[in-house]
């Protein structure tokens, strides 16, 4: 079979298999999803091998598939899947720790979609499943929201992009779902003399926030480390917000320094692309670039907005390469996008702007970031 019955017209009601060895937690996520009038539970599954094997016949839209079983582990069972169903959309469910952490983190790269931290514990039954409510369902249903035929060339371009006239004093960069890979996509190939800071909110929680910085850092030729608070930004470092923590930029004297703090969650995010986005508008003006990812919601709008108001430039992941072109098709479609760039090319958009800025303008005085 090939899995198509579902992948060209929206679902009446989004088709789920739920794959967990745990009875509780396949009966907890089950019975959430369910409840939910958008949704349809087609199937359980106690572990991969028998996941695999109902997969024909129920023919879900959404796989959530538990990290850590006996028999067939979830990235032995994902690879199955990416091999005989490219296009099922695959939700990793792992535990909010290390091993969990750095299992998810192989599983994206390995072709899931998606995933969502399971409660820590199902004792307190309620709270496991608002958490499940809250987080799980809104991936389910953007993930299965038909794309629309992405706009061509122009089209893209609300505004005609102007000639940089200040050097780039920085970078930042929201992401949200499938953001991992377009990372790995992107810092990896920038080259080791690149001039300018990166400030990354990738939406993930503690542990994963540390361990994607780490990968990031293994596979690029520029250093890359979570944030910490009061650090001096440097040219040609990169950092990652911490998850559950908001980061903002802030002068001391001729120098800037990374803040993190835990006011608010805005867009139901900390770390929250605005955040970033504001406070590096705020402190660079005209000489920030701004570059948002593929990700659902809003986040990173109102930080691009100012950042356009304060003379700066926004690059937007287009919808094509993008898992969900949330976040970058708010912005595009707030007329703050001065180029909406494939993922593949977004590496040289990068240093294509960052060079015609400082051929454009003299260099910044040493030091004053």
């Amino acid at each position: 079979m090939t899995h198509s019955a579902h992948e060209d017209q929206p679902p009446a009601r989004v088709r789920v298999l739920v794959v967990d060895d745990s009875v509780v937690a396949r009966r907890v996520i089950s019975d959430v999803l369910q409840a939910d009038p958008g949704i349809d539970v087609v199937g359980v599954a106690p572990n991969g091998r028998i996941a695999l094997a109902k997969i024909p016949a129920l023919e879900p839209d959404v796989l959530t598939l538990d990290v850590d079983m006996p028999d067939m582990s979830g990235l032995e069972t994902l690879a199955h899947v990416r091999k005989l169903y490219p296009r099922l959309r695959v939700i990793m469910c792992s535990t909010l720790t290390e091993r969990g952490a750095a299992a998810t983190l192989d599983a994206l790269s390995r072709g899931a979609t998606d995933y969502v931290t399971k409660p820590s514990t199902m004792v307190n039954m309620a709270a496991a499943m608002a958490d499940i409510r809250q987080d799980l369902i809104p991936k389910i249903k953007a993930l299965c929201q038909v794309k629309a035929p992405p706009a061509q060339g122009r089209e893209y371009v609300r505004q005609p992009s102007r000639s940089p006239v200040a050097p780039v004093a920085a970078i930042v960069v929201g992401a949200s779902t499938g953001g991992p890979n377009a990372l790995l996509d992107i810092i990896p190939k920038l080259p080791p003399s690149f001039p300018s800071p990166i400030l990354i909110v990738q939406h993930m929680p503690p542990i994963f926030t540390r361990l994607l910085a780490e990968r990031l850092d293994a596979l690029s030729s520029i250093r890359v480390k979570e944030g910490v608070d009061g650090e001096v930004i440097e040219p040609g470092c990169v950092w990652v917000a911490p998850g559950n923590f908001h980061v903002a930029v802030e002068r001391d004297g001729r120098r800037a320094r990374i803040r993190t703090h835990q006011g608010a969650h805005e867009n139901s995010c900390r770390p929250s692309a605005d955040v970033l986005f504001r406070s590096a508008a705020a402190l660079w003006g005209n000489r920030v670039l701004g570059v948002v990812l593929t990700g659902m919601g809003r986040d990173g709008e109102e930080g691009s907005t100012r950042i356009k108001e304060a003379g700066g430039q926004v690059l937007v992941q287009d919808q094509a390469s993008s898992v969900v072109w949330g976040m970058p098709g708010c912005v595009f479609r707030a007329g703050c996008a001065d180029e909406v760039v494939g993922l593949r090319d977004l590496p040289m958009a990068i240093v294509r702007r960052v060079e015609a800025a400082r051929r454009a303008a003299c260099a910044v005085p040493a030091g004053e970031w």
